[in-house]
């Protein structure tokens, strides 16, 4: 048997290496073949596992690390955060150790809410592994990332106590407005249902009323907004059920399906470019509803003195106290359909095809027959006007019985009678605008709300709130809207291309 080793190539004083795979060579018994990874002798083409050596000097550059059309990169040029200090100073002690920086909890929670990381573990975590997350949030590569139990004692504490992320919002709303995203001609408002952290499972029944046992900060919120027209004073409907974990909410089955324990997130946007101009937090019910409406609309006239020619709305914000107070009262035109129940489904005439004479104050039925406010003799006069601000118009009763017309008309009782909303004339606006072009457009920018109530369920993750309580359900909401205003910005103003050098 041969044993004699490949030849070597190299110089007698040269370390011999042996021959490569495919080099042809002399085998044992006169022969020449090519080297091949069959060869018992030939060297294996597998590669040698590297191990990185740690090297005494780095040069890394964090900002050129982060690309330039990176959403954090868009987001920061807007990101305004100078008085935060201003602001939370009065809420610090002048003793004791240094806190965490303001800014970096808020430009940590701006990352979270933008890119729908919901647990604010998980986000510390993203945070310190995350180098566009550090840079935006100016940590370096060294930076210590804070616990996560410091956002919890200040959002319960000095975020809320100073109404900071309420004052976030509106200044990312400036910057809006600045950048020329807000008109101001058109707002839309709608209201979405968010499901709050509470558990079927421990509900209890409405009527028994609150556990004696109940305590935590949510129960003692609940307690303080019992007065509240956006809370519990929304309604003396008494819920059927309760959450001991968080009175506040709302037992609701509004989407047709399971009933579960829910809040309402109410956004006014501007019709242009979708941009969220004010929100707010109330239970799940649709007089809380047509409340908020009325409190943001408010607000952005006061605070930003945005006055809109139309509000774009659902049939919930239909009623005619609302729409009285869009036209009477501050001379904004209702592109709202009208809440209206006087549509007959059983072949008889309803309201509609009575017509009323405004200058003899009376409706006048098919038959030509005049219908007035006719009341019985009281020793003590009756107000021709209810609670519910309705005014009753009758037929005469003699009218009535000789009239070919009763069957279809009033088969059931000995004559007709038309209630009228003292607000009628604010409906009837509505009515008229209804049957107009700039109506249907309006109905196709109602949808751009809904867009933005999809984008924070599926986008930002906000399906269900992390957070219990009123104030908890409008810190989430705030932070949200912010978000998703940064976003928009972001998105429609692009960022300046670098300047070449000459």
């Amino acid at each position: 048997m041969d044993t004699r080793s490949p030849p070597c190539l190299a110089d007698s004083d040269d370390v011999c290496q042996g021959p490569e795979w495919g080099d042809v060579v002399e085998k044992g018994g006169g022969g020449r073949g090519i080297i091949s990874h069959h060869d018992s002798w030939g060297q294996s083409m597998m590669g040698e596992r590297q191990v990185q050596q740690d090297a005494l000097f780095y040069e890394f550059s964090l900002e050129r690390h982060v690309p330039e059309r990176h959403l954090l990169r868009s987001i920061d040029r807007f990101v305004e955060l100078d008085g935060l200090r201003r602001e939370l100073a009065p809420f610090y002690s002048a003793i004791g150790r240094p806190s965490i920086d303001p800014e970096l909890m808020i430009r940590m929670l701006i990352v979270g809410y933008c890119f729908g990381v919901r647990s604010e573990r998980r986000l510390c975590e993203e945070v310190h592994l995350n180098l566009a997350y550090r840079w935006f949030c100016g940590l370096g590569l060294d930076g210590a990332v804070p616990d996560h139990s410091t956002f919890s004692k200040n959002r319960h504490g000095r975020f809320r106590d100073s109404d900071l992320l309420r004052r976030l919002f509106e200044s990312v709303l400036k910057r809006c407005i600045a950048e020329g995203l807000v008109g101001g001609e058109g707002f839309a408002v709608d209201a979405s249902l968010i499901q709050a952290d509470a558990s079927d499972r421990t509900r209890v029944q409405g009527a028994a009323g609150l556990p004696s046992d109940a305590a935590g900060r949510a129960v003692e919120e609940y307690l303080t907004v019992l007065d509240d027209a956006a809370f519990g004073a929304a309604t003396e409907v008494t819920p059927k059920f309760i959450a001991p974990a968080d009175p506040a909410t709302r037992w609701t089955a509004a989407h047709r399906g399971p009933a579960f324990f829910a809040y309402s997130a109410n956004y006014l946007i501007d019709t242009d470019h979708a941009i969220i101009v004010d929100v707010e937090a109330t239970t799940a019910i649709r007089q809380a509803e047509v409340l908020a409406a009325k409190r943001m609309v408010e607000r952005s006239l006061e605070s930003f003195d945005l006055y809109p020619a139309k509000l774009i709305g659902d049939t919930a914000y239909g009623t005619a106290e609302m729409l009285n107070w869009l036209v009477n009262e501050h001379g904004i035109e209702p592109h709202i359909p009208v809440f209206d129940k006087s549509q007959h489904a059983d072949g008889t005439f309803s309201r509609d095809d009575f017509a009323y004479d405004h200058k003899r104050d009376c409706y006048v039925c098919p038959a030509g027959k005049e219908l007035r406010q006719r009341q019985k003799i009281y020793r003590m006069p009756r107000p021709l006007v209810d609670r519910n601000g309705m005014m009753r118009y009758r037929a005469s009763k003699l009218d009535c019985q000789n009239c070919s017309l009763k069957p279809k008309c009033c088969p059931n009782a000995p004559a007709r009678k038309i209630p009228r909303s003292i607000h009628e004339g604010a409906r009837d606006m509505a009515r008229d605008i209804a049957k107009t072009e700039a109506y249907r457009t309006s109905r196709c920018q109602r949808k751009k709300v809904e867009m933005l109530f999809a984008h924070l369920k599926r986008i930002l993750k906000l399906d269900r709130l992390r957070l219990r309580g009123p104030n908890g359900a409008r810190d989430e909401f705030h932070l949200a809207a912010t978000a998703q205003n940064l976003r928009k910005l972001a998105m429609l103003i692009p960022v300046p291309s670098p300047i070449a050098a000459t």
